[in-house]
């Protein structure tokens, strides 16, 4: 008990006990169990869960620094895991992290089955979802603008001239691809161009997989004269392709990038502030976890927030 009182910085222990108590606990490297004590206290273990669907890519990483920037500055901390695209690797996750009572969980689903989230929920862990909407139960969120994005990048082209333009895009099951898409399309109907099959490519999550992608496209005996990448991956292998083809194929996409001006290549993107899209999923929480904490009603209605997109330019978009 004498311990335990040290530890928690009782004042009414004498300080030559607590002096020698310390000492015992440095030379034994003791630290505290914060998470066995906050439990036993009936508070919360202060650990916040992130689950994305590929740290490999950029876009995450930033995402995650959002996140942990805003919750950190709550006294929370932020566990990572990620799904790789897998339904069944993210309800996994999820279910382990309920297990080891996490505050909250901020989510990037992987698919529209989000059974585990809507249980997560349910089950009083506040969930946040990201990048795409919650399916199935009423959840904070937080998007981007995907839609009016890909139909402003889209509306550039036809401005220069294209009319032959390809699509390198997420499979149709991911929500930002398909919005996207919808964007790129909605533009080309309001130009009066059809969107052509022959030039839609779908389902590439790899640069390795997109640079096939837009190569054979531009082995199409009429091929596009640009190219819009619904995200960062899919436009960095559409420049492999085309500067392995020697083509003066425009390329436009969705997402920014490192070294994105210094390509060499008409280029023109739909950016937007990835820090700010996680800063935003964690702001969501934490509103929900103060809720909690001060018994307000948890069952207010869903929130959900829109991250805006701008264009940039690097370079000219050559005409068709």
């Amino acid at each position: 008990m004498t311990v335990s009182r040290v530890l928690r910085d009782d004042p009414k222990v004498l300080p030559t006990t607590a002096e020698r108590v310390r000492a015992a606990a440095a030379e034994l490297g003791y630290r505290r169990n914060e998470m066995a004590r906050s439990l036993r206290l009936g508070s919360g273990t202060g650990l916040v869960g992130l689950v994305v669907t590929n740290l490999a890519n950029p876009f995450y990483s930033r995402l995650a620094l959002g996140v942990d920037a805003v919750v950190g500055g709550h006294g929370l901390k932020t566990v990572i895991g990620n799904t790789g695209h897998d339904v069944a690797a993210e309800r996994d996750l999820v279910e382990d992290l309920v297990a080891r009572r996490v505050d909250g969980i901020i989510v990037v689903p992987a698919a529209d089955d989000q059974s585990h989230l809507a249980a997560a929920a349910a089950g009083g862990v506040p969930v946040v979802v990201a990048s795409r909407p919650p399916n199935g139960f009423d959840a904070d969120c937080v998007l981007v603008d995907d839609h009016g994005g890909a139909h402003t990048v889209t509306r550039e082209l036809l401005a220069a001239g294209h009319r032959r333009i390809g699509f390198l895009g997420s499979p149709a099951t991911v929500y930002t691809g398909a919005e996207r898409l919808r964007g790129f399309t909605d533009a080309l109907a309001e130009a009066g161009v059809e969107r052509a099959p022959q030039y839609v490519r779908l389902g590439q999550q790899q640069t390795a997989e997109a640079t096939g992608a837009a190569a054979d496209l531009l082995a199409l005996p009429e091929p596009p004269t640009a190219l819009f990448c619904a995200n960062n991956r899919n436009t960095v292998g559409a420049f492999r392709a085309i500067r392995a083809a020697g083509s003066g194929t425009a390329l436009a996409g969705f997402d920014d990038f490192e070294l994105a001006d210094v390509l060499g290549l008409p280029l023109t993107i739909a950016a937007y502030d990835s820090d700010e899209l996680g800063k935003e999923a964690g702001r969501l929480l934490v509103s929900r976890l103060g809720e909690r904490a001060t018994s307000a009603d948890r069952r207010a209605a869903p929130r959900r927030a829109l991250v805006p997109t701008t264009l940039v330019r690097y370079g000219q978009v050559s005409s068709g």
